[in-house]
């Protein structure tokens, strides 16, 4: 492992990071706030700019950390359980599986706690499907896994297209929208915070055995690694946070691919410090990029997904030409 005093100040300039990227994320908008109204607004003081930070700038800002975190969290462990380095949380049809529940909700009227609730039943029922077509009579393996992922991917994303084209117009915004990956409808922060946490806490413990999946299967298995229970365990953790950060925000795509990656050239592979790492860059990250979402153009906003795809393409473009050399 890292030395501590490497760990240590790795892990700082990830948290100060953190909350730089809340700091602005607090100041800048289409109205601009000063930092000592925040920290007003902060310690139960202010006028009406501190009912703006504290009713929807801090709940968006938070539900965008914990989003990111989630899908950076997932993303890490996705690659290891699947020992490749271009797997990510979507990989498995939990997007899709949440996105037919939300569409479903959406193109019925059905209000927003309808949606949230669909959403998270559609990526559980994803999960649970892929899970026993994968395993099977046993026989679970890494492609096969990922092979049935795919297909369902597929048969969700049909079926997504198919409930956009009978949509009504006045309802294909806000579909577009949740597809995109959207915060701007986001109130409730604290389930994806609490998801989370709680996903980070249960990882952790496994950190040591993840190092010794990674070097292969064979040799984990030599030193003592249950395999089949860890691979159980990670799948279903890491399909979990998919599903809650999913949930949250909708399809936000590349910030649990490219990630771990900047999070492992950074670090190295050690799980116990690229974990909680991951967990850091990506929800500052996402609050980043969902801070110039809604101020490139303000007053209108752009679904934050767009730019998380526009970010991550060229740095993972760069990433593999590194590689190759």
């Amino acid at each position: 492992m890292p030395s501590r005093h490497r760990a240590f100040l790795i892990l700082s300039s990830l948290g100060l990071l953190a909350v730089l990227s809340f700091g602005l994320a607090l100041t800048a908008g289409s109205l601009k706030v000063a930092a000592a109204d925040i920290l007003a607004a902060l310690f139960g003081y202010g006028d009406g700019a501190a009912d703006m930070v504290l009713q929807l700038r801090l709940p968006r800002a938070l539900a965008g950390f914990a989003c990111g975190g989630l899908l950076a969290l997932a993303g890490a462990l996705m690659q290891v359980l699947l020992r490749n380095p271009l797997a990510d949380p979507y990989i498995l049809g939990i997007s899709g599986g949440a996105g037919v529940g939300a569409m479903f909700a959406m193109l019925f009227g059905l209000p927003l706690l309808a949606v949230d609730g669909l959403a998270f039943a559609g990526a559980l029922a994803a999960m649970f499907i892929v899970f026993g077509l994968a395993h099977g009579d046993g026989s679970w393996t890494q492609t096969r896994l990922l092979l049935t992922g795919v297909i369902v991917a597929a048969g969700c994303g049909a079926l997504i297209a198919l409930m956009l084209s009978i949509a009504d117009e006045r309802k294909l915004h806000g579909m577009l929208f949740w597809l995109m990956g959207d915060l701007g409808q986001t109130f409730d922060w604290w389930p994806a915070l609490l998801a989370l946490v709680v996903a980070l806490l249960c990882a952790m413990p496994f950190a040591r055995e993840l190092n010794l999946l990674s070097r292969g299967l064979m040799q984990a298995q030599a030193l003592g690694v249950a395999v089949d229970r860890l691979r159980y365990a990670i799948y279903l953790l890491a399909s979990l946070a998919t599903a809650a950060s999913v949930t949250t925000a909708g399809s936000i795509g590349f910030v649990g691919l490219v990630v771990p990656h900047l999070v492992r050239l950074a670090t190295g592979n050690d799980q116990r410090l690229l974990l909680p790492a991951a967990v850091l860059a990506g929800g500052s990250l996402l609050v980043l990029a969902d801070t110039a979402a809604r101020t490139l153009i303000a007053p209108q906003q752009l679904p934050v997904g767009v730019l998380t795809a526009l970010i991550g393409v060229p740095v993972f473009l760069f990433l593999l030409s590194r590689q190759a050399k």
